[in-house]
């Protein structure tokens, strides 16, 4: 990933987070801490447009603010990820690409919106699932977040994929889009997770089910088998029920920590122009999520 902020030397950042229900975030523990083992005294900002009135009508306004205070970039999450596209300056090709942002830096006045979600997934599938078979893989899940993990499964070899959501519109859009830039035919849409998962090898689920303000199974236990790989992008709970049940039923599984870490890693390369420690980062979240659970 290429470096495009002029932040290197800054030993001050004013950064954050821009979302709805984000008050458990560990993304603000885990840029603060390696800001410190760098020299940079950083503070990470929540931005939580939790009020019901507050939706994506206020993203513009809250730019302009954000600019003017001086962050240096910020984060963004659920519900954003898509709409704050049109409100910046510039995109990188893999944002324009995946067709979401979950990382905007402040490049000279100039907000550039990023993706780091993709390579994140890469980072913390590769090391968690280095064996895995990609020759037949679902993902359950087509908004911002799934749009970026299917660009990275087929990146990393994905033979097919087959997108499932419970909007038809979105994920033939998104089906039709990952098969223009990837090569045809090798993205297939559906509604039906049952049919999905017919001789799949692998599932990648990308939706909020499973979260600690959304607890449940994203699909009927009885579908996993042990020959099936799971992949999950939820991290609090960091077991979630999905993972829960799917190493009763043998699969071998990637928890979203792996995700959570490895989108956190090039996020600070981003915003800082250093290079971050990944192993560091991934010990520093998975203590603060053990003691957050034992708190609980």
């Amino acid at each position: 990933m290429t470096t495009t902020s002029t932040n290197a030397a800054a030993t001050k950042m004013l950064v954050g987070l821009i979302g709805k229900g984000i008050q458990h975030s560990m993304t603000p523990a885990m840029q603060e801490q390696e800001a410190r083992e760098h020299g940079i005294r950083m503070h990470y900002q929540l931005i939580d447009l939790a009020e019901p009135a507050a939706g994506e009508q206020d993203l513009g306004q809250l730019l302009q603010a954000l600019g003017a205070i001086g962050f240096a970039g910020f984060n963004v999450t659920f519900p954003f990820k898509q709409a704050i596209m049109p409100l910046l300056d510039d995109l990188s090709e893999e944002a324009r690409q995946i067709g979401a942002v979950n990382t905007v830096v402040n490049t000279g006045g100039r907000l550039v919106g990023h993706n780091t979600d993709s390579s994140g997934w890469a980072w913390g599938f590769r090391r968690a699932l280095p064996a895995a078979d990609l020759s037949r893989v679902v993902l359950l899940g087509a908004g911002g977040a799934g749009s970026a993990v299917a660009d990275a499964a087929l990146r990393l070899g994905a033979g097919h994929l087959t997108v499932v959501d419970i909007d038809a519109a979105r994920i033939d859009a998104l089906a039709s889009r990952l098969n223009e830039q990837h090569g045809p035919g090798r993205v297939g849409a559906t509604t039906d997770i049952a049919a999905a998962l017919e001789g799949a090898t692998g599932l990648i689920h990308a939706t909020p089910t499973g979260m600690a303000s959304m607890p449940g199974l994203p699909l009927p236990e009885h579908l996993l088998r042990p020959s099936l790989w799971v992949s999950e992008i939820v991290y609090f709970p960091l077991e979630t029920a999905l993972l829960k049940a799917a190493r009763a039923r043998g699969c071998a599984t990637a928890d979203g920590g792996g995700m959570a870490v490895g989108q956190a890693v090039d996020a600070f390369r981003l915003f800082t122009g250093l290079e971050p420690d990944a192993g560091r980062i991934d010990a520093h979240f998975r203590a603060m999520i053990a003691a957050k659970q034992a708190s609980s």
